[in-house]
């Protein structure tokens, strides 16, 4: 399913609807969110991610703002540019997909501990298989978080996206937890007032 139920599928259109991978074909080595909202959101991270854990970061880049001292199990990571993910010193490995094409994720049920995804929900086309797919990887008590600012690219962020302010953005976000079988849904306010607001919407799946 494109839409959510209550939302027609024009609510998902974009302004560029070129291939996606054409456009994240040059890599961006650079920070989408400023310092404040990434320590913001290292220090998230490791309030909320167990040591030890295996880590899915969706729509990763270069960076993955994951604690330096978090011990991790393993770290895959998703992305749309090879040179950004190979230069991601946290990643023990990764892979390329669009998920706008194909939501199926290349992963084992009941793998993963916390799948995170870092300013990219905005241009999810079909967002409620990519977080079916999300909830089919984790193991019980497992969590997803997803965390978002007032940056995208505008061409490639879905129209409803685009429409709601960020207590909408976020309201949104949850609906797709919910919908998709997460319980214990937050949202949060990682920043207040200084550099780039930042929220974390969290959902964890129950055993």
């Amino acid at each position: 399913m494109t839409g959510l139920p209550d939302l027609p599928p024009a609510a998902f259109a974009r302004q560029d609807n070129g291939d996606d991978k054409d456009f994240y074909a040059p890599p961006r080595l650079v920070t989408h969110i400023d310092e404040h909202a990434t320590a913001a959101l290292t220090r998230y991270y490791a309030e909320n991610i167990p040591p030890g854990a295996v880590v899915l970061d969706l729509m990763s880049s270069w960076v993955s703002h994951l604690p330096a001292d978090l011990p991790t199990r393993q770290v895959i990571g998703h992305g749309m540019n090879a040179a950004e993910l190979d230069a991601n010193p946290r990643l023990d490995r990764w892979f390329i997909q669009d998920f706008n094409r194909d939501p199926v994720l290349p992963l084992p049920g009941a793998s993963i501990d916390a799948v995170l995804c870092c300013v990219g929900v905005q241009y999810l086309t079909r967002p409620l298989e990519v977080f079916a797919e999300i909830r089919r990887t984790l193991r019980p008590g497992g969590r997803v978080i997803v965390s978002f600012s007032n940056r995208c690219f505008p061409m490639k962020a879905v129209r409803i996206w685009l429409s709601l302010d960020e207590a909408g953005q976020a309201s949104l976000v949850a609906t797709y937890l919910e919908r998709s079988g997460f319980t214990s849904i937050a949202a949060h306010r990682l920043t207040d007032g200084e550099g780039d607001p930042l929220v974390a919407v969290t959902g964890i799946l129950s055993g």
